[in-house]
């Protein structure tokens, strides 16, 4: 079997995503300019959103379970008056209204979609409909009845009204939330329709848009020292779980897989937390009597 080529190099760039890409051709172009073995990312954007997309290299790949399950904030312009099949600006107009709602009643429609909501994902979405993409369905026309998922909404706000048929939203959810299902549903719940104009992830977890890189300084900087040096260690991933200091001796037992003894801290008994040794992270696992139990572990030298 052929040996994937490349550095093994681990850590995360932050890129901040230009429209027309595809979250993988990103993944892809960060692989190449920093000749890693591996990489992936911490959770999807549409090819004609723009923002913060975390691409993990090496043993960080560990850790994108942890961003992905990570608060994210969005920035986005809802064109009201036009449904369309994508629920975004890319897609056929499907149903159009004269009406328009005024800025209070948009303001008494986002309450709706605060707190615990369910929510429906949008036709041309990633999710999988008997073993198949959605979008691969509904590109060949066909209409699906997608189940509603679970959502928390920590806040949606109003920006701004630049116009009647624009309102421009702020939105803080959980894991797995679709912007354009909202546009789609405050369209709905207003009587106009609606769809997603322009879209930003602000913040996705620890990583801000404002200090992504850029595509065109991946490209300049390709396969240089100045690009590796803007790699954020692997354990940036791991901000939301509390960190528990190994004893030589539980480094190594973790190292192999088994329990290891850490220095009680943060953590309590039965929760999940990082055990790091010389200040690189050993392994993630559960606390149990002054013990981690691995569940995932790091072979960073």
């Amino acid at each position: 079997m052929a040996r994937k080529k490349g550095r093994d190099i681990s850590g995360w760039l932050i890129v901040d995503k230009p429209a027309g890409m595809t979250s993988t051709s990103v993944v892809n172009k960060v692989r190449w300019a920093l000749a890693a073995k591996k990489a992936g990312h911490a959770g999807t954007l549409d090819p004609e959103a723009t923002g913060v997309l975390a691409v993990a290299l090496g043993e960080a790949t560990k850790t994108v379970p942890y961003i992905t399950d990570a608060m994210k904030a969005y920035r986005f312009t809802v064109r009201l008056g036009q449904a369309t099949n994508t629920d975004d600006a890319e897609g056929e107009i499907l149903r159009e209204s004269a009406e328009r709602p005024s800025d209070e009643e948009i303001k008494e429609a986002l309450h709706q979609f605060v707190g615990d909501i369910q929510q429906v994902p949008p036709q041309f979405s990633a999710v999988k409909v008997d073993g198949e993409r959605a979008y691969k369905r509904a590109r060949d026309g066909e209409e699906m009845e997608l189940s509603a998922r679970p959502l928390w909404v920590e806040s949606l706000i109003m920006l701004s009204r630049p116009d009647a048929d624009h309102v421009e939203l702020e939105m803080v959810c959980g894991k797995g939330g679709y912007v354009r299902s909202i546009a789609r549903d405050l369209g709905e719940a207003l009587g106009c329709f609606g769809h997603v104009l322009w879209l930003r992830r602000e913040w996705s977890g620890p990583f801000e848009a404002k200090d992504g890189i850029s595509v065109e300084e991946i490209d300049a900087l390709a396969k240089t020292p100045e690009l590796d040096a803007k790699l954020l260690p692997t354990e940036v991933g791991l901000a939301d779980l509390p960190e528990l200091r190994c004893t030589p001796e539980g480094a190594a037992k973790l190292r192999n897989g088994n329990p290891g003894m850490v220095i009680p801290g943060e953590a309590d008994y039965g929760d999940e937390a990082w055990a790091s040794f010389e200040g690189k992270p050993v392994a993630v696992g559960i606390f149990k009597a002054g013990e981690l139990h691995p569940s995932r572990v790091f072979n960073l030298t």
